[in-house]
């Protein structure tokens, strides 16, 4: 693994300048690099991107996607931003997949700092066109999306406003000729208008990482959970939560003593190998027979 502790330099005469900014608009005229520097020399990329205030239903997706997309070799790109940003780097981390953080500041100086920025230094890769010690600014954020967008094949928008910077991402990717996927959501939800903004305006519409997949040209490696009796010792604690109880998600991490991301990871593959079940309530019980 090529880690360094420090921020390395690269420019565009560098041989491991990454070959997709050079057609750009506006690319940057530097990256600095902090974290596993060979990550940026794989392909294909995608950027997983959306609200930093999502639902418990957007942090299970963002996770299902980029957990998917990580155990078939994609990259997994996105802005570490609390919300989806982190959902999708915490589910590519808990799979030892590749991800990149594009900063809105130096990468010395990860903003929001916390656990997942001090793991993607550590395993992933932090990336910023701003100098080392270079605080985040408002109009840094705006600046990176296009840096993420043009890293990438295509760019997954889960959640959004109808004024967010995921949009300005999304239409970034599709001013570069990048694929922009939106995945649908409730539509009495204010974090599904902007989703259902860009589907409107042309975006592909994704129910599955799959399909995301099949459009990249790969092959869906990912084992259906059906067909795996294996439960994790995270899923046996979810299920023994549940005995004789109806619970959400929320109060099923409390009881954990577990952030809510990872645990709706676990129960999204559980509910899809039959061992639980989610009421219209969005409750969620135990099905000791599985379907």
């Amino acid at each position: 693994m090529a880690t360094t502790e420090t921020a390395l330099r690269i420019d565009p005469s560098c041989p491991r300048w990454p070959r997709e900014l050079r057609g750009i608009e506006a690319p940057p005229e530097a990256l600095w690099l902090r974290g596993d520097t060979s990550l940026l020399e794989r392909t294909p990329r995608v950027a997983i991107v959306g609200t930093r205030a999502p639902s418990p239903y957007g942090e299970a997706q963002a996770a299902r996607f980029a957990a998917t997309l990580a155990r078939a070799g994609v990259v997994v790109v996105s802005g570490l931003a609390r919300g989806i940003d982190q959902a999708a780097h915490r589910a590519v981390l808990g799979e030892s997949g590749a991800t990149i953080g594009v900063l809105g500041s130096g990468v010395d100086a990860p903003w929001p700092r916390g656990d997942v920025a001090d793991e993607m230094a550590r395993r992933g890769l932090l990336l910023s066109e701003f100098h080392p010690g270079e605080p985040p600014r408002p109009h840094h954020f705006p600046m990176r999306n296009r840096v993420i967008s043009g890293l990438c094949a295509g760019v997954l928008v889960v959640e959004a406003a109808q004024a967010s910077g995921s949009l300005i991402t999304a239409r970034w990717a599709a001013d570069q000729g990048r694929d922009v996927w939106a995945l649908p959501g409730r539509v009495d939800h204010p974090m599904s208008r902007g989703v259902h903004r860009l589907l409107r305006e042309g975006a592909e519409l994704v129910e599955d990482p799959l399909e995301i997949l099949a459009g990249l040209g790969l092959e869906a490696t990912v084992e259906d959970p059906r067909s795996n009796p294996e439960v994790s010792e995270t899923g046996r604690r979810v299920l023994a939560s549940l005995e004789g109880e109806t619970l959400s998600a929320e109060q099923i991490a409390s009881r954990l003593g577990r952030n809510l991301a990872p645990v709706l990871v676990e129960i999204v593959g559980l509910e899809m190998a039959g061992r639980l079940d989610r009421t219209p309530g969005g409750l969620y019980r135990r099905l000791d027979r599985p379907r």
